[in-house]
């Protein structure tokens, strides 16, 4: 919405120029580790290598496809302050303390022409711009009602009619093609976006600007849909093996689980932590105005991981041996180390894709990932079923299916940056990678040990049922994946919620950012209403999706009116957690997470399924108490919070930053 920041030379970095935005040291990563490992890179580049910077820095802000850093010369601007309703979904796993999006430094074209959107929609709904569409001058009966229930406007008040807005907001951005304007000269674009920057800027100051439930409901849906696509298709990765293995037996399914339970923790989880380094690194990276330098930090996780998968594939080769001397059950053990010695051809295609999710990310291209899944979802449920059942492979045709998909992403991915868009980062290979890893490990070992954290408590639930029996561990594969996929709506509406809340508060507009958390409490609360409905009312026919077994399904049929009961508490959760986030305030998620599940859930559960001999229910039972607690103490938090202190909070660090 303003005049680009200009590329900086190799002597600093480019973050200097948003330190003055609002909510910066709040939202924005800035790392001395990267900054320092940046500057480095920049310093060891040979003149061939750097882009012409000049170019770039010249080129109109709204024309360039390019990526800029935030504008700096808006005080209440959206842009200023706009953070993205995106994530990289976590894949394999559901989480048991939710993770954080990492924010972006800079917008691309078309994130700056939606933060303009939503500028230009609320001045609309205040009556503070001219609708989009002309106003019919008769309405319907249903129209009339539809308006009333669904239209994003406030009610017109007579000091509304009276106004007359001083500045003229055009609907549509002008081009080379549009009309004359009244004023009988062409309005450029920069001139048009300015415009609007003041109209937006003396509402804002004037506290003109409120917003409706409706607006902020339509705003979350429009954030969220396609962050469940992405979300389901990721984690549908993992389903369809469970779907296919789970009707050879119950010894089979068992051991699906208990071999995804030693991928996640001892491969998957390191493989997600690690590449957790890049949202800072390729972030600043780009934002140096050296964008060579996002595929050299490429290059360098890539590596890193492949080295870190030699002492992995020893793990998993040996897991069979190791699981033995773990699970009671023998044969569980065997063929979970069978599965494992197979997944182990996918693992370094895995972590391939993984480092190149935050590599088109870093682009702001987050649709890259959905499309790929969009392609590899459905080939990979086609190629379980085709390989287990069709060339009758039985338990090995589910591994393979999915060492092959593992494999096939990053191709996919790989073909869309050259095809597609994002080859602009990529200078080629160079021996530059395997130099000045420092830094970037540095930054992995805390990315390491939260994305373990995150998701060990629920894996440890999934060891403890093997000593049970093969049905307790082959029901609990089922309980796990269900409750992950009814956690695939809630999480994504949390994400939309914390992106609305931060670029309300960044905007400072605190009326609005307490109105769309409390819509957002609602939407999540009406889901997990639903979810819980879903489950009790159809636990004695969804297990029978994941197994034949008579034994197994009654297992889950009993264990599952918990799992429905938690459900209300889960999507509110994750809610908290992410409006939490949107406020600044994701260390107090944090903390309440990690207490609740391992210093709560984690001796309840193991006490009551031991302890008192409820097994599988007392494994559950500690998780529904844990989430209980989260969402009670995380919503209390916030209906004490005051989001004028936020505002002024994060204003305070702007300015101390």
């Amino acid at each position: 919405m303003s005049t680009p920041a200009r590329p900086i030379g190799g002597q600093a970095p480019r973050h200097s120029s948003i330190a003055h935005s609002p909510f910066s040291t709040s939202y924005l990563s800035s790392s001395p580790i990267a900054q320092e490992s940046i500057a480095r890179d920049i310093a060891e580049c040979d003149d061939d290598d750097i882009e012409d910077a000049e170019s770039e820095s010249t080129s109109d802000d709204e024309s360039s496809d390019a990526s800029t850093v935030r504008p700096n010369q808006q005080q209440h601007s959206m842009a200023s302050s706009y953070r993205r309703p995106s994530f990289v979904a976590f894949g394999g796993a559901r989480p048991a303390i939710t993770p954080h999006p990492v924010e972006a430094t800079y917008l691309t074209k078309k994130e700056k022409k939606q933060s303009r959107d939503e500028e230009r929609s609320l001045l609309r709904d205040n009556h503070l711009a001219p609708p989009k569409h002309p106003e019919p001058s008769k309405r319907s009966a249903l129209n009339r009602l539809y308006r009333r229930l669904f239209s994003t406007k406030r009610p017109k008040t007579e000091a509304d009619i009276e106004r007359v807005p001083e500045t003229v907001i055009f609907n549509a951005e002008p081009s080379e093609t549009s009309a004359l304007l009244p004023s009988g000269y062409r309005e450029s674009a920069r001139s048009h976006h300015e415009r609007l920057n003041q109209q937006w800027e003396a509402a804002v100051a004037a506290g003109k600007i409120k917003t409706t439930w409706q607006r902020e409901a339509k705003t979350i849906v429009q954030y969220s849909s396609p962050l469940v696509i992405t979300f389901i298709l990721q984690y549908s990765l993992t389903v369809a093996s469970i779907f296919t293995v789970g009707h050879l037996g119950t010894i089979e399914l068992g051991a699906v689980s208990l071999a995804s339970m030693t991928a996640n923790i001892s491969g998957y989880a390191i493989y997600q932590g690690l590449a957790t380094s890049l949202d800072t690194l390729c972030a600043q990276a780009y934002g140096s105005g050296k964008k060579h330098l996002v595929g050299l930090q490429l290059q360098r996780m890539v590596y890193f991981l492949w080295v870190l998968t030699i002492p992995i594939g020893i793990i998993w080769l040996s897991a069979e041996k190791i699981l033995e001397k773990i699970v009671p059950e023998k044969e569980s053990a065997e063929l979970a180390g069978l599965y494992l010695r197979i997944l182990l051809i996918g693992a370094p295609g895995y972590s391939c894709f993984e480092a190149g999710k935050r590599f088109v990310q870093a682009q702001g291209l987050f649709s890259a990932t959905t499309y790929c899944l969009l392609i590899a979802a459905p080939l990979n449920a086609f190629m379980n079923w085709l390989f287990v059942w069709q060339f009758k492979w039985g338990f090995i045709g589910a591994p393979i299916a999915v060492a092959v998909t593992d494999n096939l992403l990053p191709l996919l991915l790989l073909l869309y940056v050259r095809f597609i868009d994002g080859r602009q980062c990529w200078n080629g290979f160079t021996k530059k990678a395997f130099h000045n890893w420092g830094p970037m490990i540095k930054l992995a070992l805390p990315g390491l040990l939260m994305v373990e954290a995150e998701f060990l408590a629920f894996e440890i639930l999934t060891l403890a049922s093997s000593y049970f029996s093969t049905t307790h561990l082959a029901a609990q594969s089922v309980l796990s994946t269900i409750t992950a996929l009814t956690f695939q709506i809630p999480f994504p509406i949390s994400i939309a919620a914390s992106t609305r809340v931060a670029n309300l508060i960044g905007a400072t507009l605190s009326d609005a950012a307490r109105s769309s958390a409390k819509v957002a409490f609602v939407i999540a609360a009406g889901v997990g209403i639903f979810n819980v409905i879903l489950l009790s009312s159809l636990r004695n026919y969804i297990p029978q999706l994941f197994t034949d077994d008579q034994g197994v399904i009654d297992l889950v049929a009993t264990v599952l009116p918990i799992c429905a009961a938690f459900q209300l508490f889960d999507a509110l959760a994750a809610n908290c957690n992410g409006l939490l986030r949107g406020l600044g305030q994701q260390e107090i998620g944090g903390y309440v997470n990690l207490f609740c599940y391992y210093v709560i859930a984690m001796p309840i559960s193991f006490g009551t399924a031991f302890g008192l001999g409820w097994e599988l229910q007392g494994l559950w039972s500690g998780v529904a108490i844990a989430l209980a607690l989260v969402a009670a103490a995380e919503a209390f938090f916030l209906y004490r919070t005051n989001f004028q202190d936020a505002v002024d909070d994060a204003q305070a660090r702007n300015n101390a930053g």
